[in-house]
């Protein structure tokens, strides 16, 4: 105050941020990270220590990806503020050490805790627990070693008043869910492994002591997630088989993600009978082989339903209209809906019908129609092609969900049909896939920036244009596999291309750049990327871009957008969240110096088969990025020269970076799965393993 007196009245006729009303400075303050609030900015003058301390901005204290916190500034926060917070997240805090648990015993007025990810054993949940007295909704880790005889008569107590419950498994185990009699909503991850680090054969039965059974009356929400392997699915038919027993009268959202094959049994056959007869749900995901061939659908009763996933089932349009939409009637409560690799769920049947077969435009009108308020659609990994009927493209139809937020879709459903009908694909237009020495042939030429040559003819180019407040876009060939899989080895082939994709390249990915809200971008198995030009438009364009995720874009033998992408990521000022993934990719000091200018990048992973990496640019790159926590590079190169710069990394940029996770590896070493089961499951699920992820779960699932 004592300065801005001082200031000259040609200075002091600026804008003074101590002149705003409360309100907007509490605004303003909301956006800055509670650690900073409380341990730094309240400090600065006596208005903002006032401020700081709103019940507003500490009622709720996220640290799930505050990646600069460590124990002592959690034991200060919790100190200061602890009884004034509410709701605390932790999750995905891998890096404190679990005695950092015991700090939030002071926030004696919590009602909402999660602490997924971290380090917590069973004594320290139980003198936690003890004395939550207030708390509504938890989640945890149950890990190797976890012994719920160890949780104390005061623990089960608060666990009994427990009405949400997130739990991720990691060992067979009900984990706490036996002492949570109260629960209405339960959340179950599945990441147990099939064999131990000994190379041992693990069993799904659960440990001894643990015959406790659930309790599901007041169930509403029930949502399991399984990693792929058969322990996960013994252990969750265990969880099943009391809600098979007796339906919970409540219940209104099932929901079961479970990959491969997951086959129906006399229990589960039970429990959905049991569904059909005494509940209505307004959300449903079951496994594929629960719903094909069955006339599950034609007996399930919904109520207002907001959320269905038919992912990987071989449901037909003609079963989808008439079972599930109920023959076109309103269904405007319907904000999600998932069809990822649901193949013939635009035709009319199945039975004598081929995947690249046309679709039924008149099966997507009536779903356009029908769910005018979409907000997240996935019509991935399928082969959606539109026939040569105008205005009954696939773009042009779904540019009528004005709601949209996020959307993926197969690369060959947005090509335009008039440029590849009976267009048989020739060397003088087909960009070849074989890796290998290439043989030059003669392509168009391209100029670098697009932004004079729009397309406006394209159907997609009107999508694009229709759709403005899309913050998700995902367009991912629907023979496109990664080389990276969860739990095998790497994958050392791929499948080509769909026919009907090979147009799409460069003009396609320019059109993505009208989209001005868009926060994450997924691109993969684009075979006419011939220079990346399009990417430049995309890094001009779209300021807001916080993830960014290519693969296999153009040839396969070479990298041809390189110089594109390094142009594009110097726009990239938002960008959070880099994957790469293409083969014979060169992580070189160019590329490197180019991404430096992604000041707010925090997670970097590239997967190249046969790649290269200079780990002189890399440990430059590290050390002018301050922000990035998360490095993961899967090449080519020896394993002597990996473990070298991952020590290298670790060494120089751990004390500094508490949630710094370096993984550098062969990408073909048989070891490295693993090496992946190392990897905290916050980077493995949101960046590392390539997959799918609109309408991948309901929204809002979790607070």
């Amino acid at each position: 105050q004592e300065i801005v007196s001082g200031e000259s009245e040609e200075e002091s006729s600026g804008v003074n941020l101590m002149e705003f009303s409360d309100e907007i400075l509490l605004h303003i303050l909301s956006y800055v990270p509670c650690t900073d609030l409380v341990l730094n900015v309240r400090r600065t003058c006596r208005k903002l220590a006032m401020l700081c301390l709103d019940k507003s901005l500490t009622h709720t204290v996220l640290l799930q990806k505050d990646y600069k916190v460590n124990k002592d500034k959690v034991k200060q926060l919790m100190r200061d503020i602890g009884k004034e917070i509410y709701q605390l997240n932790m999750a995905g805090c891998y890096w404190l050490p679990s005695s950092t648990i015991d700090h939030v015993t002071r926030c004696k007025n919590l009602v909402r805790l999660n602490l997924s990810g971290c380090h917590v054993t069973s004594l320290r949940l139980s003198k936690m627990l003890s004395t939550l007295q207030h708390l509504r909704s938890l989640a945890i880790d149950v890990n190797p070693g976890f012994d719920a005889s160890q949780l104390s008569s005061e623990c089960k107590a608060t666990l009994s008043r427990v009405s949400e419950l997130k739990q991720t498994l990691y060992t067979p185990s009900y984990g706490v869910v036996p002492c949570c009699t109260s629960l209405e909503k339960l959340l179950l991850y599945f990441e147990i492994l099939d064999r131990s680090r000994e190379g041992f054969m693990l069993s799904g039965q659960l440990m001894v002591g643990e015959s406790n059974v659930p309790h599901y009356q007041n169930l509403r929400v029930f949502y399991a997630r399984l990693a792929p392997g058969y322990v996960n699915q013994e252990v969750v038919r265990l969880y099943l088989a009391v809600l098979s027993d007796r339906t919970p009268e409540n219940l209104h959202a099932f929901l079961i993600s479970a990959p491969g094959s997951f086959a129906e049994t006399g229990a589960t056959k039970n429990l959905l009978d049991s569904m059909a007869r005494n509940v209505r749900l307004d959300a449903l995901q079951l496994p594929k082989a629960w719903i094909n061939g069955s006339g599950l659908l034609q007996h399930l009763k919904f109520n207002n339903p907001f959320y269905f996933s038919f992912s990987r089932c071989t449901l037909s349009g003609g079963h989808l209209i008439q079972r599930v939409i109920n023959g076109g009637k309103d269904l405007k409560s319907l904000t999600s809906l998932n069809l990822s690799g649901c193949v013939h769920c635009l035709a009319p049947e199945s039975l004598f019908r081929k995947a690249e077969d046309d679709i039924d435009s008149s099966i997507l009108e009536s779903l356009v129609v029908s769910c005018c308020n979409l907000r997240h659609l996935n019509l991935s990994a399928a082969h959606h092609h539109s026939s040569e009927s105008i205005g009954n493209h696939l773009c042009q139809l779904l540019s009528r969900l004005k709601h949209l937020l996020s959307l993926a879709l197969p690369v060959c459903s947005i090509t335009d049909v008039a440029a590849n009908v009976e267009k048989t694909p020739t060397a003088s237009n087909l960009v070849p896939q074989t890796f290998g020495r290439k043989v030059r042939i003669g392509i168009q030429t391209f100029p670098r920036n697009l932004a004079d040559q729009k397309i406006e003819s394209s159907v997609f180019w009107a999508l694009m244009g229709s759709l403005r407040f899309l913050e998700t876009l995902e367009i991912i060939g629907s023979s496109f596999s990664s080389a990276m899989p969860r739990n095998e080895p790497a994958i050392r082939n791929s499948l080509p291309p769909c026919v009907r994709a090979q147009s799409v390249g460069d003009s396609e990915v320019a059109a993505i750049s009208q989209l001005t809200y868009l926060q994450s971008l997924t691109l993969a198995q684009l075979p006419n990327i011939l220079t990346g030009s399009g990417l430049i438009n995309v890094g001009l364009q779209c300021q807001h871009l916080r993830t960014l995720s290519l693969a296999n874009l153009g040839m396969m033998g070479k990298v041809v957008y390189m110089s594109a992408l390094m142009d594009m990521l110097k726009h990239c000022k938002c960008l959070r969240d880099l994957r790469l993934e293409q083969p014979y990719f060169c992580a070189g000091a160019q590329f490197f110096q180019a991404l430096s200018h992604c000041s707010s990048l925090q997670r970097l992973c590239i997967v190249s088969r046969s790649g290269t990496l200079q780990s002189d640019a890399v440990m430059s790159f590290m050390a002018n990025c301050l922000e990035v926590i998360m490095c993961h590079m899967f090449m080519g190169e020896s394993l002597t020269v990996c473990k070298n710069l991952q020590q290298s990394i670790v060494r120089s940029f751990q004390a500094d970076r508490p949630a710094l996770n370096v993984v550098i590896f062969p990408l073909l070493h048989e070891d490295l799965t693993e090496v992946i089961r190392d990897v905290p499951m916050r980077h493995l699920d949101e960046i590392t393993l390539f997959k799918s992820r609109v309408a991948e779960e309901p929204p809002n699932l979790w607070w």
